[in-house]
């Protein structure tokens, strides 16, 4: 799709984390214009089942898309994209971009061969993770940690909520594995809220560990059907959208490093609201 026009770029996920996908989006492809949305009404969808979590996601991008008629959309959350891709891939021409677990480079990288996803329980419950381990661990041996809390602490956090070290602490605990004179040495961080707090789960960690982040790659590839960059930063601010209370425009302007307007609401049917 590469074009002399900036493209348009849109990317979604249930709440903030997938700003941690857009910034480093923003740092391989600056002058593209950005739209932020997150189905903040249906946050968490780790709790939702796959039936639900698809008709929700498919909903709301009919809205976005009709509005917006980007060049490109990013789901930049690993629970939509394990489940939803397939069926926004088949109601759209556009191309879209997934956000799944980064299991073959960690234990590409991985030493010990102890390698952990920390995901959400949707994220680690889907057969395509299942899959992905199959076709992509070798002999690396894979936990899954599926954290219902650990995103919502996210939230919380940017909310301006007082969230304890030990509450972190506690819900990675069950990725730092000893097994036979070994240990854990990757931790895939499979869900993009966690990638926002990264610092904060290093200095609580049992140990230290790589982290597998997966927005590089996710940018890269995103570049690849874009287009690389044609010239210097777009001046037009990122657009914001949610489904339930406007994005607060300083907050994401803060976390992605690129200053945004103020927030929108997109339209929603009553059954989904």
């Amino acid at each position: 799709m590469p074009s002399l026009r900036a493209p348009t770029i849109l990317l979604f996920d249930s709440g903030l984390g997938g700003l941690s996908v857009l910034r480093e989006l923003a740092r391989q492809r600056p002058d593209a214009r950005y739209v932020y949305a997150a189905d903040d009404a249906g946050f968490p969808y780790g709790a939702l089942d796959e039936a639900t979590l698809i008709a929700r996601v498919v909903s709301v991008m009919d809205a976005l898309v009709a509005r917006l008629a980007p060049d490109a959309v990013v789901i930049s959350c690993n629970t939509a994209s394990t489940a939803v891709l397939p069926a926004l891939r088949a109601r759209f021409s556009i191309p879209f971009i997934g956000t799944v677990p980064a299991i073959k480079p960690a234990c590409e990288g991985s030493q010990t061969h102890l390698i952990s996803v920390l995901a959400t329980p949707g994220t680690v419950k889907r057969d395509y993770t299942k899959a992905l381990i199959r076709d992509f661990a070798g002999s690396c041996r894979v936990t899954l940690v599926g954290s219902a809390r650990l995103a919502p602490l996210v939230e919380a956090t940017f909310a301006g909520e007082a969230v304890a070290d030990a509450d972190f602490a506690e819900e990675i605990a069950p990725a730092f594995v000893r097994e036979a004179g070994s240990r854990t040495d990757t931790v895939v961080l499979a869900c993009t809220h966690y990638p926002l707090v990264r610092e904060r789960l290093e200095r609580v960690a049992p140990w230290p560990v790589r982290w597998v982040d997966p927005a590089p790659a996710i940018a890269r590839r995103t570049v690849s059907l874009v287009g690389s960059a044609k010239g210097e930063r777009s001046p037009a601010p990122l657009r914001l959208f949610s489904t339930g209370t406007p994005l607060d425009a300083g907050l994401v302007g803060r976390i992605a490093g690129i200053p945004a307007r103020n927030g929108e609401l997109v339209p929603m049917s009553a059954e989904l609201a």
